[in-house]
């Protein structure tokens, strides 16, 4: 019982001393916002009500924030294109039905910019996901589109060759359809390494995002670019958004501050580190 008592009050002095580094030394950043499915059906880790997401659009507008697309994050990193003072990338993995259904009539209304990433295999062929008319008159808003593979393949399990298809025909798929370049990819589950970033540079993409918490920061890689999912704990709520906005650094750190535990035989301890 001591040695618990002594793990748990070390636990607690790793967990503020993670916050108080988040408020004072948090790099300011470029926030990535990382959605899947929006609907009032599924309950998911992957998942948000639309009245949740609802919630989160409406704070990002009163708190300044502005939507950008893709490019002009590329170009920021690049270049050195400036930005508005509060910029916003907000992105869905998957390309799901409701995407259509219930996010993008709520990003209308509030003039939002978004980028959907579409596995193109499923796209017209399974119910839950979009059809290429709802990409085409989502296009016409504003609402972009990068790759996330032809079937969702896990890339680094992929053979190079299986790897240059599901870049390639995925990123041709979707050129076809909507007579625009596609130049961007979020890696499936977020997993790549420096051999599948040198395929997809090779394949035409200027940047990819993976799943891994934190913001944008100059200096980046463009293959590796940080995303902040919004999902991943117990619950959504418009507070644990707000923290995950503002401190995804800190965020990050209580993910795998619980993930060691676990890894270590403690997981009675790693219940105690608050999540968010």
């Amino acid at each position: 019982m001591r040695a618990l008592k002594i793990r748990l009050a070390i636990a607690v002095i790793l967990i503020l001393s993670a916050v108080l580094a988040c408020l004072l030394f948090e790099p300011p950043g470029i926030p990535v916002l990382n959605y899947h499915q929006v609907n009032d059906r599924d309950v998911n880790p992957l998942t948000l009500t639309t009245e949740e997401f609802a919630s989160e659009m409406d704070y990002l507008k009163s708190a300044g924030y502005t939507t950008i697309t893709a490019e002009e994050l590329a170009d920021a990193l690049e270049n050195g294109t400036a930005l508005p003072e509060k910029p916003v990338l907000i992105t869905f993995d998957d390309g799901y039905i409701d995407n259509y259904q219930n996010a993008y009539p709520i990003l209308k209304e509030r003039g939002m910019k978004a980028m959907i990433f579409l596995i193109t295999d499923y796209v017209g062929q399974y119910p839950n996901y979009l059809t290429w008319e709802q990409v085409l008159a989502m296009q016409a808003d504003g609402i972009s589109f990068g790759s996330h593979t032809l079937s969702h393949a896990v890339l680094t399990q992929c053979t190079p060759s299986e790897v240059k298809k599901q870049l390639a025909e995925s990123r041709h798929a979707i050129e076809w359809r909507l007579k625009q370049p596609v130049r961007f990819l979020a890696y499936p589950c977020g997993f790549s390494t420096g051999v599948v970033e040198e395929q997809v540079r090779e394949a035409g993409y200027r940047a990819a995002f993976t799943v891994d918490l934190g913001y944008v920061l100059p200096g980046d890689d463009l293959y590796r670019l940080h995303r902040v999912p919004a999902f991943g704990a117990n619950t959504h709520t418009l507070l644990r958004f707000q923290a995950r906005l503002r401190c995804p650094r800190l965020a990050a750190t209580l993910e795998n501050f619980q993930q060691a535990l676990m890894d270590a035989g403690y997981p009675k301890l790693a219940e105690w580190v608050p999540l968010f």
